[in-house]
């Protein structure tokens, strides 16, 4: 076998609401997207598709969101700059977006951050620190 991965999935509570928030991180989502049931985005090798809560109920009806609490996946958004960081935050922020972990400055080198996507997904918001 030559197996390999190729699509991350997000389950959506909201799709309107999913691609605004990641488009603006800068994803090229077709406009009238928001009225499909599943949309994939080509991100290189590797494709990033929505998928609303009635579409994974249409194959898998026992489905229910995971509970409340802490989370088991998160997604990355590189910039090119530390300042880049606090602009990409102050933008998703200021639209309404919740924030999670404000910019800083990690041990690991990487100006940091953190807000959720409208399902509550984590995005990491990093650039690396001059040295």
């Amino acid at each position: 076998m030559n197996l390999r991965p190729a699509v991350v999935e997000l389950v959506v509570s909201d799709m309107a609401a999913t691609l605004a928030f990641y488009r603006r991180l800068g994803l090229a989502i077709p406009p009238g997207a928001e009225t499909e049931p599943h949309v994939e985005v080509d991100l290189g090798s590797l494709r990033l598709a929505f998928d609303t809560e009635a579409v994974i109920r249409t194959f898998d009806p026992a489905w229910t969101p995971p509970p409340a609490g802490g989370h088991r996946v998160a997604l990355a958004f590189e910039c090119a700059t530390p300042d880049e960081v606090d602009q990409a935050w102050a933008d998703l922020t200021g639209a309404g977006h919740k924030g999670h972990l404000a910019p800083w400055d990690a041990v690991w080198g990487m100006r940091y951050a953190v807000v959720h996507d409208p399902d509550g997904t984590p995005v990491d918001l990093f650039a690396a620190l001059p040295k």
